[in-house]
């Protein structure tokens, strides 16, 4: 099996260090000028909070006829403005730098319409999604250079925060890395019911990590965590984002190939999270961290009326948890007061308890693992195998519920597991009951290095052919994902 993948733009320019390839480790890049290789000053990042984040942008339906929301998007290479006055080639869903929102309500069905106009297949897929398998995007079930492929999404499924993405194997991880990842937002009655803010206070969050090479281009290297240095929120660097003196919503999204946040607010106030992967939380709880792993996402509510007006306050990424050192994330700038009839109700939704779930028809044992020798094509394991597309590694009957004990083998990788057609819920961390954040429905966790966890699952959806995998998409691309059949 190949377990590397060549480069999409061809050779990529380095600032002079040399680089590790596999597991090692690549020197941070300077924060402030990196220098051509001419001797010639080159691109500056701005500094910390002198951008303004954008908002992401909500694509509009061609038609709405016939029960369903129609789409069309072209996936394509243009140039974007990353760091001002700088043009960054990105992959992107219709010219997008960070991909749109669609949104969708429960109960209504959505099609999307890829056509490809790049030099790569691409295999779109609605993370979190439950769908058909020949609409889940396969690894192997690509749209070719040139073709178009409609993909359908019944959203048969309850309110959540979603995504999309590229998962064309052995090229999903630099795609993504790229820019090929976009929101989808699912609503349904239960949510829309709620008095949650909403409108122009409710404001979706993609965040990401970047390397950039001396000219602003984005640099690819396989595993490359300790190069990735520059955080963007909404694909701009550190930047900040006016408010009101009243209560938003965030829904925060870590799009990152590897990075974990561990959120906080610089003078520790309160985050009052509602949901995760899956939609709501059965009740909210009041936190100051907010942890995500790639591809997890937090639905959060912050307050700002606590704050006078011109109070100036840093969203924060800590040391730990996957984070090696403290960054800043962005800056809410309050700038004005604002009427506020929004509420956080003390129940959200109705969840079964754990102890009520389904019997399991079956338990399974699942070892996350890869080499972290440091050698230079490191590979990634699942149960000791690395991903074959032809090779059923799991078997599921229909309509059952299973319990799946989800281990990191690791010693020093963290890593995270993620599966797909299901939200599941997580019954143990450790041996112990999982805390709030972890409460509700999931469709990735996170395994730091040597941690277990044990997940319930009802296969009641679709029958088919689908992968489970870890979503550090690095790791996933050196092969450590498999496959199960539902039948």
């Amino acid at each position: 099996m190949v377990t590397r993948r060549r480069m999409l733009v061809g050779t990529l320019a380095t600032t002079g260090a040399g680089l590790i390839t596999g597991a090692g480790l690549l020197p941070a890049l300077r924060t402030d000028t990196a220098q051509a290789a001419d001797g010639a000053e080159a691109v500056a990042l701005p500094a910390p909070f002198t951008v303004k984040m954008p908002q992401l942008p909500v694509l509009t339906p061609y038609s709405t006829q016939g029960g369903q929301d129609a789409y069309r998007v072209t996936v394509k290479e243009v140039t974007r403005e990353i760091i001002p006055g700088v043009q960054t080639k990105v992959l992107t869903y219709d010219g997008h730098f960070p991909g749109p929102i669609v949104r969708a309500r429960s109960g209504r069905q959505v099609t999307i319409r890829h056509r490809n106009a790049l030099d790569m297949p691409i295999s779109p897929h609605l993370h979190g999604g439950s769908v058909a398998p020949e609409n889940d995007g396969g690894p192997m079930d690509t749209v070719a250079p040139g073709a178009a492929r409609t993909y359908t999404y019944p959203n048969q499924q309850p309110n959540a925060t979603l995504w999309f993405h590229d998962h064309a194997h052995h090229m999903e991880s630099e795609h993504v890395y790229r820019g090929l990842s976009g929101a989808y937002v699912l609503t349904d009655e239960t949510e829309r019911a709620l008095p949650l803010p909403s409108g122009q206070y409710e404001i979706p969050i993609a965040l990401r990590d970047a390397r950039f090479d001396e000219f602003g281009q984005l640099v690819y290297q396989m595993d490359d965590f300790r190069g990735r240095t520059t955080l963007l929120a909404n694909g701009r660097p550190s930047p900040y984002l006016e408010v009101a003196a009243r209560k938003y919503r965030f829904r925060l999204l870590n799009t990152s190939n590897l990075r974990f946040f561990k959120l906080r607010l610089a003078d520790g106030g309160q985050i009052v999270q509602i949901g995760s992967d899956g939609g709501l939380l059965e009740r909210p709880f009041t936190t100051d961290t907010i942890k995500l792993s790639p591809a997890e996402r937090a639905d959060v509510v912050i307050d700002f009326s606590r704050y006078p007006v011109g109070t100036k306050i840093v969203l924060q990424n800590l040391p730990g948890a996957g984070a090696t050192e403290p960054g800043n994330v962005l800056r809410f700038d309050v700038v004005r007061t604002a009427p506020d009839p929004s509420s956080v109700p003390d129940v959200l939704r109705t969840l079964p308890p754990v102890d009520s779930l389904p019997k399991p028809a079956v338990e399974r044992k699942i070892v996350l693992s890869m080499d972290e020798d440091g050698r230079a094509e490191a590979r990634g394991f699942m149960d000791g195998l690395q991903w074959e597309p032809g090779r059923i590694d799991q078997t599921v009957t229909f309509g059952t519920s299973e319990i799946w004990t989800v281990t990191n083998a690791n010693q020093r990788i963290p890593h995270n597991f993620h599966m797909h057609l299901v939200q599941f819920r997580v019954l143990e961390r450790g041996g112990v009951p999982v805390g709030p954040a972890e409460a509700g429905l999931k469709d990735t966790v996170e395994l730091m290095a040597g941690e277990t966890v044990k997940l319930h699952a009802t296969f009641d959806s679709y029958r088919g052919d689908y992968v489970y995998h870890c979503h550090l998409l690095d790791h996933s691309a050196m092969g450590m994902m498999a496959n199960f059949r539902v039948r």
